[in-house]
């Protein structure tokens, strides 16, 4: 099993479309055997759900994140764990042992732009 974490300077960064890397740990018997730093080399919540995806990544943990940032992780098949904050390799180790306290129905609201605009003229991963 991979679990990937949205992660900066050891913690799980809070906005999953604009993180620019996700620390990914392989899973062998319920315990981190490997972990790795990967640089997303762009934003956006459909190239990072690719990038989950093509990584044989099965579950995320992240912070915030909108609504297509969801639909684009449930296309590629992967697990969201979504609302939390504080140590990135702390979290996968509660995950691991069924501890981690999460909220996958948490969402990124707090861009600073009007969703009464057409929101589809940029990329937006909010609810709205």
């Amino acid at each position: 099993m991979r679990i990937a974490v949205t992660y900066e300077n050891g913690n799980v960064f809070q906005h999953f479309g604009h993180t620019e890397q996700f620390k990914v740990y392989d899973i062998e018997d319920g315990k981190v055997i490997a972990s790795s730093v990967v640089s997303t080399n762009g934003s956006g919540h459909g190239t990072l759900a690719g990038i989950l995806g093509k990584g044989g990544v099965d579950k995320l943990i992240c912070g915030g994140i909108g609504v297509g940032g969801k639909r684009a992780l449930e296309a590629v098949g992967v697990e969201l764990y979504g609302g939390i904050s504080g140590s990135a390799d702390k979290a996968v180790e509660d995950l691991l042992a069924n501890n981690l306290n999460y909220d996958s129905n948490r969402e990124c609201n707090h861009h600073g732009h009007n969703h009464g605009d057409n929101c589809a003229s940029h990329d937006c991963s909010c609810a709205h």
